[in-house]
């Protein structure tokens, strides 16, 4: 079967600068060489520290960020490298879910008036069908009609979740970014938030890429995870392989500094000293000098993503004796 979206080799490279009579500044590698598969109704997660690339990742599927290279498929047709209205078109069945709902919402307009724009935006200029889509959608995240002449001050952040659901609702998405989609909500807000998504995910056929650094979300939440880091995906695997048998020294130290109730076997170690920075990444894996398990092949040479068993993938020159340890 078609993956319904297809990342292949992608490359994203943000700043840079030529100056006159001056050494250029070169750009960063924000997101290198990053393939993916996201199979239709899959909850894929894109896991990795502040600054390692995942939501420049989802700004890049979305077509907020053009690719410097590499394809992006959507049901199997190129939806890269086109120009800006056709990239538009080919992209309407992709919509992103920011995570800050508050800033993504105009404090002037009233909730109706902001969803119904997002109608007039793609397309739909007949008042009456615009605002029963607008009521569709409220009812489907569980608002009622009292919510539409409401402003964004006037409800709480799991209400602000809601409405951003139902703005991205209205336009009948097939793939769903959810860029933190659980921040800065308390525990009952967030199971609610979830359980929303899932509920919508079976009623609408919903596929998820969800971005965030929650990793005890994560493991409930999602079928498959990617493990992110300085721009480049070191694991690929289902979230329950990802949790109890990770393979990269960097998807470990992750695991094993997750929050948990339950009592750990001696001290949580995490990875010595700093990332390196994304302007000046050193040869080879990005993760070597501060890695226990390095030899000298790891500073030499980027450790391509290979198959460490049909589901799991895994981007280390010394995954093998890692796993037999």
């Amino acid at each position: 079967m078609t993956p319904v979206l297809e990342l292949r080799d992608v490359t994203v490279l943000l700043g840079g600068q030529r100056r006159f009579l001056r050494k250029p500044v070169p750009p960063v590698r924000a997101v290198g060489d990053v393939s993916l598969d996201t199979r239709s109704g899959e909850i894929l997660g894109i896991v990795g520290e502040s600054g390692c690339g995942k939501t420049t990742l989802g700004r890049t599927i979305l077509g907020l960020q053009r690719e410097a290279a590499g394809e992006i498929r959507l049901d199997g047709a190129i939806v890269s490298g086109l120009p800006p209205r056709a990239a538009r078109a080919a992209r309407a069945a992709i919509q992103y879910v920011h995570q800050d709902a508050a800033a993504a919402l105009d404090p002037w307009w009233s909730i109706g008036r902001s969803l119904e724009e997002a109608l007039v935006v793609h397309g739909e200029h007949d008042r009456v069908r615009r605002q029963a889509r607008v009521e569709d959608a409220l009812r489907a995240v569980g608002l009622d009609g009292s919510t539409w002449p409401r402003y964004p001050h006037e409800l709480s952040g799991g209400q602000l979740r809601r409405v951003a659901l139902a703005r991205i609702l209205i336009l009948r998405p097939r793939v769903v970014i959810l860029d933190e989609p659980t921040s800065g909500l308390d525990m009952s807000v967030q199971a609610t938030v979830l359980n929303l998504l899932l509920d919508l995910r079976r009623q609408s056929g919903l596929t998820y890429v969800f971005i965030s650094h929650d990793l005890s979300v994560v493991r409930d939440f999602c079928d498959r995870v990617a493990i992110m880091y300085l721009g480049r995906i070191v694991e690929l695997a289902p979230a329950g392989r990802i949790f109890s048998r990770p393979l990269h020294p960097y998807t470990r130290a992750l695991v094993a500094a997750a929050p948990s109730l339950q009592a750990r076997r001696g001290q949580v170690r995490p990875i010595p000293g700093e990332p390196p920075s994304a302007a000046r990444l050193p040869p080879g894996c990005a993760l070597a000098a501060r890695c226990p398990h390095a030899e000298p092949a790891c500073r030499a040479e980027v450790p391509a993503l290979e198959a460490a068993t049909d589901s799991h993938q895994v981007a280390c020159h010394r995954w093998a004796e890692l796993a037999a340890s």
